[in-house]
């Protein structure tokens, strides 16, 4: 080592300890911080310090409610309330905006708010994740302080449905509000108030099962703003698939005067799969018995109607997934229940699988805007889907498939199935479900359909007068608050 190396390592050897110790000087804690901190530190920091630091001005970060939607427009679609006798159309509104404030309660928008992330903060906090259960205290995971250095470091905390604590408070540490909605924790040693944080708990204290609350976390000049989930955890409602086809599907059929046709139906079944289960609901005037090995014939009053049936049907239903059928259907040589449970198994999210009927692939998407509260969404249906369904050649997402369709049993029973609807209803489930269900039309899932025989009685059942048309507008404009509907 020449003479000028020399010199250079004994300076570093003197300066260091010497930097080392200003440091330890200027902060107690100097010892007790990271290499991050320590290099954080060396680049910002100053010897001139000072208690309060404004780094930057103090945005607004919310919350914001999510402003009421605009009005729709109808295109091509004449406006609901024309389809409500005027002499009623005054309360029916009065009614029905009542109806809808306390569907908004229940759908929880009062807790629909928009959050923005300030730039630059000093604190860390959960941003998603965060679930409490309703009365319980727990730990608020994340929180830390990370700043330069302060003579004395202070954080405020507060909540609006609950209340805050920091466990096992210690002689010296400084913390007020413990037990309340507003907490300030304060320290000298920012390592001493990143342990406190540590140990801050909240706990609700307004019961409620499905709920959510905001925390305001602020430091000097910044404030930031994180949600607390509190729910009440449901118990799980499983399954047993078993080991074949017939304990994982029940097959369902509303019959109605078609006592023919129903029995071409069973017959075809049993042909493919003689032991899975039938279930028929039959609202016909005079009801023929109809019997078989695990079959179910459930008797109903009289015209009570398609969905009322359904209804019927699905309540009694113990497998995973149900098929629906028509009773005029006809199962082919193609005709494999497998292939619908297949797809359901590999894709847990799914919960209708539409197929074909005779080469027929119905399908639709439903065009939707909520509209304002004042007046209400306007919906229509297209024909189209919406992208591929990954992995399954031939399956695409729709809103609403063909009447020929497997379904998980406990995602329909949630949605149901409206009883006010008699004759004609297949597109109003399927509207009922927008947002609850994701439905794929898959194509090669088929199924053949019988020959047309004299309709007589039945046709005269089959076909709406043009009042229940008009009724039927009616109750969605109140029943799905809608401005207009178009088919």
């Amino acid at each position: 080592m020449n003479r000028s190396h020399r010199i250079t390592f004994i300076v570093i050897l003197i300066i260091v300890p010497v930097f080392l110790l200003a440091l330890f000087y200027i902060d107690g804690d100097f010892w007790n911080k990271t290499s991050t901190q320590i290099w954080s530190f060396s680049r910002f920091s100053s010897c001139k310090t000072h208690a309060q630091v404004q780094d930057f001005p103090k945005p607004n970060i919310g919350p914001f409610p999510n402003d009421n939607p605009p009005s729709c427009t109808c295109q091509n679609a004449p406006p609901a309330n024309q389809y409500v006798s005027k002499d009623e159309l005054e309360d029916l509104q009065k009614r029905r905006a009542e109806e809808y404030r306390q569907h908004q309660i229940r759908m929880g928008k009062q807790n629909d708010v928009l959050l923005l992330a300030p730039a630059n903060t000093p604190l860390q906090y959960p941003i998603k994740g965060f679930r409490v259960t309703p009365m319980k205290k727990t730990l608020i995971p994340g929180l830390v302080l990370q700043t330069r250095m302060r003579t004395l470091y202070k954080v405020s905390l507060s909540v609006q449905k609950g209340v805050l604590s920091v466990m096992d408070v210690q002689e010296g540490e400084h913390v007020d509000g413990q037990n309340a909605i507003n907490l300030t924790i304060s320290s000298s040693s920012l390592h001493q108030l990143n342990d406190l944080l540590n140990r801050v708990t909240y706990t609700s204290t307004v019961y409620h099962i499905k709920t959510e609350d905001l925390a305001y976390f602020s430091f000097e000049n910044h404030e930031v703003i994180f949600p607390i989930v509190i729910r009440r955890p449901s118990v799980p409602v499983l399954f047993d698939s078993g080991k074949d086809i017939n304990s994982q599907v029940t097959i369902l059929v509303k019959a109605f005067l078609r006592y023919k046709e129903l029995h071409v139906l069973i017959k075809s079944i049993r042909q493919f799969y003689p032991n899975i289960k039938i279930i028929i609901a039959d609202d016909s005037h005079n009801p023929e018995k109809v019997v078989g090995d695990n079959i179910e014939h459930y008797i109903m009053p009289p015209a009570q109607g398609w969905f009322a049936g359904r209804n019927l049907a699905v309540s009694q239903v113990t497998t995973k997934y149900f098929l629906w059928v028509d009773d005029d259907f006809v199962f082919l040589n193609e005709t494999r229940i497998e292939s619908f449970v297949k797809i359901l198994e590999a894709v847990p999210d799914l919960d209708v699988v539409g197929g074909e009927v005779q080469g027929n692939r119905f399908f639709f998407r439903l065009q939707y805007e909520e509209g304002s509260s004042e007046e209400g969404g306007c919906i229509k249906r297209v024909r189209g889907t919406h992208t591929p369904l990954p992995g399954f050649n031939g399956c695409f997402y729709a809103d609403g498939v063909v009447n020929y369709f497997m379904a998980r049993t406990d995602a329909v029973r949630k949605v149901g199935f409206d009883p006010f609807l008699k004759r004609v209803a297949h597109t109003e489930f399927f509207l009922d479900g927008l947002g609850d269900l994701l439905v794929v039309t898959c194509k090669g899932l088929r199924i053949g359909h019988q020959k047309k025989s004299s309709t007589g009685k039945y046709g005269s059942y089959r076909h709406p007068l043009k009042s229940d048309s008009r009724n039927k507008i009616s109750h969605h404009y109140f029943k799905n608050h809608l401005k207009c509907i178009g088919y």
